[in-house]
This record gives structure tokens, C-alpha cells and sequence, in this order.
């Protein structure tokens, strides 16, 4: 696939060129400051993007406002959010704009090279990769009256496991069990999130989704 890249820090993106390189992909253009991002998006029209948040001038949020500003313009463009540390207002905002072909992972998740390529194929071919601390702290930071704490402990394993972008089967093997118990586990937590029946093919992340937008409303 054909790959924009946005990182300020010059190993980084090296590394990621490399990375990205040797596993026979091609990097269309690299971007290392804000004001770069958009027009490399719009002008190479890649198959995926990978932007650091925070870019220069100002260190903010300038690499997930040119993600928003790309997917409003370039609605099927697939993006893959790169952080520090777990920002939840950020991550809420990207996902708060659709979760086809989105993805939002911490910056050590790199280092895990399968794991990294894994997450950026996922989202190119229009899946969702959370990475797994970014839901843990999400889902460990709503209050005593979410919803959320409804559900049961392997629920809730199984909840983070989706958000992440596995599939039943993926599910089955990490936790041991049948896929009819994955399938069991799924109706409960959609019935407990009162969520209703969606043709969109993303009903799986909306489980969480909707709780992260909430919680990004909240601290707006």
C-alpha cells in the first residue's frame, strides 16, 4: 500500500519509513510539521496515513486536525493516529467523525512490529485498531454510573478485544473460549449498552465508541 507519514521526531520517522519499506510497502510522502500533512494527503490520496498528534509549530493537535480536515475531505481515507501518552478527548474526537478505517494507537505499539503492521493493514482495509492501553485507561476512567460497569468482568474482556479489532474467532483464541460463547458474550453487551441494531458493519466499536465520544463531550 501506498503510505503518508507525519512524525516531527527524525528516528521515528526514519524507523517507521524503514519499517514500512521492508515490509514491501511504498511511502508516498513524509510530513514532519502541521502545515505539511494536509496537502501531502490530498495531493498523494495514499491508501493509509500515519500522524503523530502533537506536530510542530505548535506541539498540539495539529497532526489529528489535518486527520480530521483529510477524512471530511477524503471521506474513505484510512488513518492511523500515532500518541505518546492515552490523550482521551483526542482520541474521542477522531473517532467521534466515523470509525471506518480508523485507528488510534501509543507510539511504543511501533517497536511491536507485527503488531504495528497488523493494526495499519487492519485499518487500511477499513477496520478500527484501538490500541489496548488507550481502552483499558478509557473504559477504567468512567464513573460509577456508566453503563459500562454493567457489564461483567470477561464482558468487558471481551468488549476491549473488539475494540481493538478483533473479530470473533480472533476473540475465541486470545480467551480460551468457543465462538458461540464470544457470540453470547457480544448480544450482552450490546443489550446492556442499549445499543440497537446497525447495517453499517460497525456496531462492534460503537459498544465503545459511543463512550468515548460521551466522555469526549464531557470534557469539552
Amino acid at each position: 500500500m501506498r503510505v503518508v507519514i507525519a512524525e516531527d521526531n527524525a528516528l521515528l520517522r526514519e524507523g517507521l519509513v524503514l519499517l514500512l519499506t521492508s515490509a514491501g510497502h511504498e511511502v508516498a510522502a513524509v510530513a514532519a510539521t502541521g502545515p505539511e500533512v494536509l496537502p501531502a494527503l490530498l495531493g498523494e490520496r495514499p491508501d493509509a496515513a500515519v500522524l503523530d498528534v502533537r506536530l510542530p509549530p505548535g506541539f498540539r493537535d495539529e497532526g489529528l486536525r489535518a486527520a480530521l480536515e483529510a477524512r471530511r475531505q477524503l471521506p474513505d481515507l484510512p488513518v492511523l493516529v500515532l500518541s505518546q501518552y492515552v490523550e482521551e478527548a483526542y482520541a474521542a474526537e477522531l473517532l467521534s467523525a466515523g470509525v471506518r478505517g480508523l485507528g488510534y494507537l501509543l507510539k511504543d505499539r511501533v517497536g511491536r512490529v507485527e503488531e504495528f503492521l497488523e493494526a495499519l493493514e487492519r485499518v487500511a482495509s477499513g477496520g478500527t485498531a484501538l490500541d489496548p492501553e488507550v481502552v483499558t485507561e478509557l473504559i477504567a476512567r468512567h464513573g460509577r454510573e456508566d453503563p459500562l460497569e454493567t457489564l461483567t468482568p470477561r464482558e468487558t474482556e471481551v468488549l476491549r478485544l473488539m475494540a481493538q479489532g478483533h473479530g470473533n474467532t480472533e476473540i475465541s483464541a486470545r480467551l480460551v473460549i468457543s465462538e458461540r460463547a464470544v457470540s453470547k458474550h457480544i448480544g450482552n453487551v450490546f443489550s446492556k449498552l442499549d445499543l440497537p441494531p446497525s447495517d453499517s458493519g460497525h456496531r462492534r466499536v460503537l459498544a465503545v465508541l459511543a463512550y468515548l465520544n460521551a466522555d469526549g463531550r464531557a470534557a469539552g
